[in-house]
C-alpha cells in the first residue's frame, strides 16, 4: 500500500530541499509517497500561517501518483486552515496545467479547493 504523509524528519527535508537547489527555513516542509521503505515521491512546499508555497512534485511522469502527492500537501495547508495556495517559478507548472490545479496563473494561485473533487489525472491522449 501506497502512504503519502508529512515528512517530521528535518534531516530528510533538508535533504530533499537541496536536491532541488532549495533553501530550507522553518516554514519548509514535504509530504513524502512511499510503500514500504521505498520513496515514490515527494512534494517540497513552504506552509506558513497565511498561505502554502509549492516548489516541487517529484516524479512527474506518473500523474496519478503526483496528482495524490500535491493534493495531500495541499491537504496539509488545509488542516491548518491555510487556503492560499501558490506554486514558485521552480514549481513543475505544466504537470499544474495537466492536473488543472491553477486557478490563477498571473497570481500564480493554486485551486485548494480541487481538494474537495475527483482527480483529473487520467490519460487524455
Amino acid at each position: 500500500m501506497i502512504s503519502v504523509i508529512p515528512c517530521r524528519e528535518k534531516k530528510k527535508i533538508i535533504e530533499l530541499f537541496k536536491r532541488h537547489n532549495l533553501a530550507v527555513d522553518e516554514f519548509s516542509g514535504c509530504v513524502i509517497a512511499s510503500q514500504n521503505e521505498d520513496v515514490l515521491g515527494y512534494c517540497l512546499y513552504s506552509l506558513s500561517k497565511k498561505e502554502m508555497t509549492v516548489f516541487a512534485v517529484e516524479p512527474q511522469s506518473d500523474i496519478p501518483l503526483a496528482d495524490g502527492i500535491l493534493r495531500s500537501a495541499l491537504h496539509v495547508a488545509a488542516e491548518n486552515f491555510v487556503l492560499d495556495a501558490f506554486y514558485a517559478d521552480c514549481a513543475p507548472i505544466n504537470l499544474f496545467r495537466t492536473l488543472q490545479f491553477i486557478k490563477n496563473e498571473d497570481e500564480k494561485r493554486l485551486n485548494i479547493d480541487k481538494l474537495f473533487g475527483g482527480c483529473n489525472c487520467h490519460n487524455k491522449n
